[in-house]
């Protein structure tokens, strides 16, 4: 979408009641004109969230992104040791990070940390709360792998096992404890191993929406996973009529799509069924119970799935630099990691 485009989307989400804007993606920051559409939310009155590998943001970007009215930031680390974050990312990534979360602090922006957790990771869960704390972060994501695209593919090499959250979770909590009121730790756990599933979005088309870079309007990031579902897009409608009016958002929105065991279940209005991205992947329908659901008469795929996992890689065991190579062609073949 043209800088125009992005500026009339921005003022329709302000009319709209909107909020709170993420400048997500891929990768926000290879926008020249992101401060102009920062700048453009700010008048739309809308509270401004950079989220980025910080890979780019020199002083002077920083700089205009903060005169544009930007309010806060999130960076992406994979790991707290260069060698291991490096070797995930799939470049020399770690210590650009690093600085571009010092030069966040100077010029006082609040400071998000995030982590998407995987099998490869999770056991650094200690030395990555650590680095938060050494940068300043204010707030700490560690959010476990959410299962599509490259990563459902190689769901095997990602999920951790249940030896490695139960682990996990012990030192979250410790670590929620001890640094309350200095830096607030936000712990997810992956769906495949709960029994009720999260409220995806806090319901579809209930409280978010996504503009993809084509103008696609989404209930949720990932929706496009879902074949056969049409989205619209923001150089057709507006805003407002595709929050209210379209087939997509409408689809699953509410209770009343929803099949048996969610139809007479007293969580359909606290979990709204779970994930209809997940739904549709793991089952091969959106309209179906989430598998993250020990009630769904599909938990079977799920659970062979986590069953499959629970011994560990053959190269697990090795330093980082030793499986580094190996670990990074298993993931994605051809490809760096993200």
């Amino acid at each position: 979408m043209t800088t125009k485009e992005w500026r009339r989307t921005l003022s329709q989400a302000g009319d709209l009641g909107v909020l709170h804007v993420l400048f997500s993606g891929g990768e926000p920051l290879v926008r020249p004109d992101l401060a102009e559409l920062v700048a453009a939310a700010r008048e739309a009155g809308l509270y401004t969230n950079l989220i980025t590998s910080a890979l780019g943001l020199t002083r002077d970007r920083a700089e205009r992104l903060k005169a544009a009215g930007l309010d806060s930031v999130q960076i992406s680390f994979q790991a707290a040791e260069a060698s291991l974050a490096d070797s995930i990312a799939g470049t020399a990534a770690h210590e650009r990070k690093r600085e571009a979360a010092r030069l966040v602090r100077d010029l006082n922006f609040p400071l998000t940390f995030n982590v998407v957790l995987h099998r490869k990771n999770l056991g650094r869960l200690e030395s990555i709360i650590a680095l938060a704390e050494e940068v300043g972060a204010e707030r700490l994501e560690l959010a476990n792998t959410q299962f599509y695209g490259w990563a459902f593919k190689n769901k095997e090499a990602l999920l951790p096992t249940r030896a490695q959250l139960e682990e996990a979770d012990r030192i979250a909590a410790v670590a929620k404890v001890r640094l309350r009121g200095k830096m607030d730790i936000l712990y997810i756990l992956p769906d495949y191993y709960g029994d009720r599933p999260k409220p995806c979005m806090n319901g579809w088309g209930r409280r978010y929406l996504t503009v993809n870079p084509v103008g696609d309007v989404l209930p949720c990031p990932t929706a496009c996973e879902i074949k056969g579902l049409h989205f619209d897009n923001i150089r057709q409608h507006s805003l407002a009529w595709i929050w209210a009016e379209s087939v997509a958002f409408n689809q699953f929105r509410g209770t009343a799509w929803m099949p048996e065991p969610c139809r007479s279940c007293d969580r359909r209005e606290i979990d709204f069924g779970g994930c209809r991205c997940q739904a549709a992947l793991l089952t091969g329908d959106a309209g179906n119970t989430d598998p993250a659901c020990s009630l769904s008469p599909h938990r079977d795929v799920l659970n062979r799935i986590v069953a499959s996992v629970q011994e560990p890689l053959e190269s697990e065991g090795k330093t980082a630099s030793s499986n580094a190579s190996a670990w990074q062609y298993r993931i994605n073949p051809g490809h760096s990691v993200t």
